[in-house]
């Protein structure tokens, strides 16, 4: 058994044992301004019309990256694609935070978005989010790992090697950058967070990739969808930093809308999405960096029930009102 497989089977492990009482299938705890009469655990579309959204320009914001100029240019042609089929201007909004984008949602400016794992149920249920579907390979196949890696010749060789040093997580919000980590440390190795070992928070996963490489931090929790994206980009090398860890995989970014959009116009988008033609396209060329080349539907309800399982593990309770 390699070292990869086996961290996977002792994650999926720990998870089992962590949760083993607590409930696979979450119920939904949507913020009092929604409503969930399907039971689907995302909010309802308003049955009243007139508090239907039907804005000239849509607002779209990808999850937050080190630098959002770069992903402007990525989304470009899809965005093009989605006013074509919506009948809209569309405009790229780039976030600078997790907290920035939940904004966003919450006070109306934003219409389409991409959230990241750990950052979806947060939308859901604070912010009306509607995810219906994630970027998948051919195969239909999805998801990515949470690693923990450092800088060569850090002394860092071994989970248990954390203990006393300084470990880089992205947001609290965070499913890889955060919350998965936290949770295995305390299961698997019973390290606590700033007892056993000193924490930072970067703010996303491109900025704790560098800065492990530029030895800014000894150590960092990461998505390596994102390493892989920068390392075929040519910003980062393979052999940059060890991974010492690699979890089982996760559901990646989840696309959707604000509750409140206007019916048709939410199906407009739904169909921008799944007819899309990545081929050539600057979509195609980042994403297909880890084997990404379509968009396919997802639920909240199935899809997610890990993300909220690990969430309600790490004591994660959503004051939203």
């Amino acid at each position: 058994m390699t070292v990869s497989t086996l961290n996977r089977t002792l994650l999926s492990a720990a998870v089992a044992g962590l949760f083993a009482t607590a409930s696979l299938a979450a119920s939904a705890d949507l913020s009092s301004r929604y409503t969930d009469t399907d039971g689907d655990m995302v909010a309802d579309i308003p049955a009243d019309e007139s508090r239907w959204v039907d804005p000239d320009t849509l607002v779209f914001a990808y999850t937050p990256v080190e630098d959002p100029a770069v992903y402007a240019d990525v989304w470009s042609d899809f965005l093009d694609h989605l006013g074509e089929v919506t009948g809209k201007r569309v405009q790229f909004f780039p976030v600078q935070s997790n907290a920035a984008q939940q904004e966003a949602l919450r006070a109306g400016r934003l219409h389409v978005a991409g959230f990241n794992t750990g950052g979806v149920p947060v939308a859901v249920n604070c912010g009306g989010f509607r995810p219906f579907t994630i970027m998948a390979a051919e195969d239909d196949s999805f998801g990515y790992e949470m690693e923990i890696i450092t800088w060569p010749g850090s002394g860092i060789e071994q989970m248990e090697d954390l203990a006393g040093r300084q470990l880089a997580f992205t947001s609290p919000t965070s499913n890889s950058g955060f919350r998965a980590p936290s949770a295995l440390l305390r299961s698997e190795y019973g390290m606590e967070a700033d007892e056993d070992f000193e924490t930072a928070f970067s703010g996303s996963h491109d900025n704790s990739i560098l800065g492990v490489i530029n030895k800014d931090y000894e150590a960092a929790a990461i998505a390596n969808s994102v390493s892989g994206r920068m390392q075929a980009r040519g910003v980062i090398n393979e052999g940059d930093y060890e991974v010492i860890y690699t979890s089982e995989t996760f559901p990646t970014t989840a696309y959707g809308t604000a509750h409140n959009l206007h019916p048709e116009l939410q199906e407009a988008i739904q169909q921008a999405f799944f007819s899309y033609d990545w081929a050539g396209t600057p979509l195609e060329a980042e994403f297909a960096n880890n084997g990404e080349s379509q968009f396919i539907p997802v639920t909240y309800e199935e899809h997610w029930s890990v993300i909220r399982t690990i969430a309600e593990a790490n004591g994660v309770t959503y004051d939203c009102d």
